[in-house]
């Protein structure tokens, strides 16, 4: 029995959780890889805020590195490859990106697809987001079988989703193709992350930015630098081809040249 002088609180088990508890599980029983990347970003830094003080919009940073992702992924596109019921790989040339995004403080974030990030500029990515936000309805993922989930019992929520992964275009339609997380945008100072992959084979995480010394030109100079997980089903992406699209993503994000064109 609980003592007198105990406090505490008895709340419901959010219902939007059990989704997310089920990613834990299936993610755990992958064969993952990850790469632990620390980006120099002081470069597309500097223009947001530059941008920022010039027209008082605050860009999207986890736009930003969903557009350099997707972009990244065009130069080959068999690392989001998936697997279907014959086993066979089915390759899709489009990139299409999940992205958690908060809509409301303390609640569970909406998985948004961002359809065809490979063909949308940083600026209709950037809108697009800040849309989903202003109005979590317009997102497509926002209700649907997303809610129904929540009330099914969980042995047909993993029957479902084994069922998904046999069908890449089917998965496709409901998923996407990649998947973004950004824990940084929670909290500052450095750090990694390593997000749930239960379902795709491709995946980032965002993790934390912070100042430290750099050399540029022989100098030491304070830069802002990104910690970037990556995270790759070793059973479809090999370590070679993995660490080429690491090295392609690590120039787009500290090139910023999306953000200029």
């Amino acid at each position: 029995m609980p003592q007198p002088t105990e406090n505490y609180r008895v709340i419901p088990f959010p219902a939007a959780r059990k989704v997310i508890v089920d990613a834990g599980r299936m993610g755990a029983r992958r064969p993952l890889i990850h790469g632990l990347l620390e980006l120099d970003v002081t470069v597309p830094r500097a223009f947001m805020r530059e941008y920022k003080a010039r027209t008082g919009e605050r860009l999207s940073f986890t736009g930003y590195i969903v557009k350099c992702l997707a972009q990244a992924i065009q130069a080959d596109s068999s690392v989001q490859a998936l697997r279907d019921w014959r086993n066979r790989l089915v390759i899709f040339e489009d990139v299409d990106v999940v992205t958690m995004i908060e809509t409301e403080v303390g609640g569970v974030a909406l998985t948004h697809v961002i359809r065809g990030a490979d063909h949308k500029s940083f600026r209709q990515i950037h809108e697009e987001i800040r849309s989903v936000q202003a109005r979590p309805r317009s997102s497509a993922q926002s209700g649907g079988l997303v809610k129904l989930a929540q009330r099914l019992p969980g042995f047909v929520r993993r029957g479902y989703y084994w069922a998904l992964r046999q069908n890449p275009h089917r998965f496709r339609q409901i998923a996407g193709t990649t998947i973004v997380t950004s824990v940084g945008m929670f909290g500052n100072g450095s750090g990694w992350g390593f997000g749930f992959l239960p379902l795709h084979n491709l995946g980032l995480t965002v993790g934390g930015i912070a100042e430290k010394p750099g050399v540029v030109d022989g100098r030491i100079e304070i830069r802002e630098y990104l910690d970037l997980t990556v995270s790759f089903d070793h059973d479809i992406v090999d370590g070679a081809p993995a660490a080429r699209f690491a090295q392609r993503l690590k120039l787009l994000i500290e090139s910023g040249e999306v953000l200029r064109s």
